[in-house]
């Protein structure tokens, strides 16, 4: 399935809900069954979406948010850092935590906001010490995932400030769909890229990841209990606009995608900060 989480601009209470992806008819319908609260199953009845919807990260619940970083060696080269024998696990705040469409707003403290195109695992079973053979089991789907990081804060702040600077409001925007796990039977022969205004800036295949996305669910749940909603940033490519020449950073106007094949294109216009 692919499926959307969104609620109507007219209601007022702003429920969110579902859509899910008619082939018969080439139209989102709405699934009447569970409301967007509620990880959807299949086969419920739908009916024809009536209104202007607003997108919502497409998780009902999330309790973490993984990330991993140097999972591409074109990335890790870039960065002038030797090839990680284990993967490398930071986290962002749920806080970042944004959709498709809605803005990426550029702190006042730094003009060093940099793109990451990631696919990104949305967990859908609990677990922990998974074995790698079963890990795509743990899985309910997959989407496009931007993580926006603040380079200053990230490497410039005493002792290197990853959380923080991973971590403002907006800064992990996902979408704009997600899609269940065997409409991608392999998420590791997928391709990824970014574009900054129209100009491609990564372009890269998850082929290229150093580890697999089996292998990232197992090494993590050795330290903790994946859970429902439970989100894994896989990495991104080479690009990264902090490592061109000159740097290219995000500014107010901008518009940034992340594309992936089997999924599609999570859009996310940039504005700075109201003061």
């Amino acid at each position: 399935m692919r499926l959307k989480r969104f609620f109507y601009r007219a209601d007022d209470s702003k429920k969110s809900r579902w859509a899910v992806w008619s082939e018969s008819d080439g139209a989102w319908r709405q699934l009447t069954g569970p409301d967007g609260d509620a990880f959807p199953g299949a086969g419920e009845p739908t009916v024809p979406l009536a209104g202007e919807i607003v997108l919502l990260p497409p998780v009902p619940f999330c309790e973490k948010i993984l990330c991993v970083g140097l999972n591409y060696a074109d990335h890790a080269a870039e960065f002038n850092d030797p090839i990680p024998a284990e993967p490398v696990y930071f986290c962002k705040a749920l806080s970042a935590l944004n959709a498709d469409s809605q803005a990426i707003v550029l702190p006042t403290v730094s003009d060093k906001i940099d793109y990451e195109a990631e696919l990104v695992v949305v967990i859908g079973k609990q677990g922990r010490n998974i074995d790698r053979a079963e890990a795509l089991d743990y899985v309910f789907g997959y989407t496009c995932g931007n993580d926006v990081s603040c380079r200053d804060w990230q490497s410039g702040k005493p002792a290197g400030q990853w959380f923080l600077g991973k971590s403002f409001d907006t800064f992990a925007p996902i979408g704009p769909v997600l899609v269940t796990r065997d409409e991608i039977p392999c998420p590791n022969t997928l391709d990824i890229s970014s574009r900054l205004n129209g100009t491609t800036m990564q372009s890269s295949n998850t082929r290229n990841f150093i580890f697999p996305v089996e292998e990232l669910i197992a090494y993590v749940s050795q330290v903790m209990t994946l859970r429902p909603g439970d989100l894994i940033f896989t990495g991104t490519p080479g690009g990264v606009g902090m490592r061109r020449v000159p740097p290219v950073f995000m500014k107010h106007g901008d518009t940034i995608e992340v594309e992936i094949e089997g999924i599609g294109t999570l859009t996310n216009p940039v504005r700075a900060a109201e003061k």
